[in-house]
């Protein structure tokens, strides 16, 4: 349940449509739904201005399917479904109308419109190979609201192919940089860039990456200003994060 259907409540009960006792029985459940399996948080759009994201890694498809119906039942406008092999993405509830991205392993769930994209949010790769985790963020962000515009295989390697775009990255009210091997991406578009750049170290990598600690240690310690770092091949918490900050008070036209 959002601010506007509590909101559309409060008015029904104003004017007489739903009585008291109907009112509290619709709002006792928050703010959260007990399905046995799962807690299914409804109050995360009132304090957050989104709905709770379902993690699907390791969840079965009846899993998912129910936490989404509870959620669609609840007034959440859209779901986002992270982590989804394509095996459990085809077994999910068809009443549901998933649409499945294979490269980002997402699923969304469209139950209105979505929002009017908004802002800038740049997402740049090191590498070709650091597209999924990109994706990842990229349609986090999307879903939220946030324009976005990809910019792939523009790594340290051939810094020409970055430099060429630096009218791009002015432009940006945040900057997601992903890359794996030793992850110098974030550091170079920090001293760049005026704005923040969320760097996002991947697994992708030769033995010493140590599966992305290599590029995970060298984005903590970057000399660069105003970076902030998630977690190895997190693309969901950049999105959300860039998300966040692309719309802050002010910030997004």
């Amino acid at each position: 349940m959002d601010k506007q259907t509590i909101m559309e409540l409060f008015s029904a009960i104003a004017s007489g449509d739903v009585t008291p006792q109907a009112a509290y029985d619709r709002l006792k459940i928050m703010p959260f739904e007990d399905l046995g399996y799962a807690k299914v948080d409804h109050h995360r759009a009132v304090r957050q201005g989104a709905s709770e994201v379902i993690f699907g890694q390791g969840k079965t498809p009846e899993q998912i399917s129910g936490i989404a119906r509870s959620l669609m039942n609840n007034g959440a406008e859209g779901i986002l479904i992270t982590r989804l092999d394509e095996r459990t993405a085809h077994a999910l509830d068809p009443e549901l109308h998933a649409e499945y991205h294979s490269a980002a392993r997402i699923a969304v769930v469209r139950i209105k419109p979505a929002d009017i994209q908004t802002g800038s949010v740049v997402i740049a790769s090191g590498g070709t190979s650091d597209i999924p985790v990109c994706e990842e963020a990229a349609l986090t962000a999307e879903f939220l609201g946030s324009k976005v515009t990809r910019l792939y295989d523009v790594g340290v390697a051939g810094i020409h192919r970055l430099l060429s775009h630096l009218p791009l990255f002015a432009k940006a009210r945040v900057i997601i940089a992903v890359a794996g091997m030793e992850g110098a991406l974030p550091s170079v578009l920090g001293g760049l860039a005026d704005c923040p750049v969320i760097a996002v170290p991947t697994s992708i990598g030769y033995g010493a990456s140590f599966g992305g600690l290599s590029a995970l240690l060298t984005m903590l310690n970057s000399c660069a200003s105003g970076i902030s770092v998630v977690n190895i091949d997190n693309g969901f918490g950049a999105g959300y994060l860039a998300n966040m900050i692309n719309k802050m008070k002010g910030a997004a036209e």
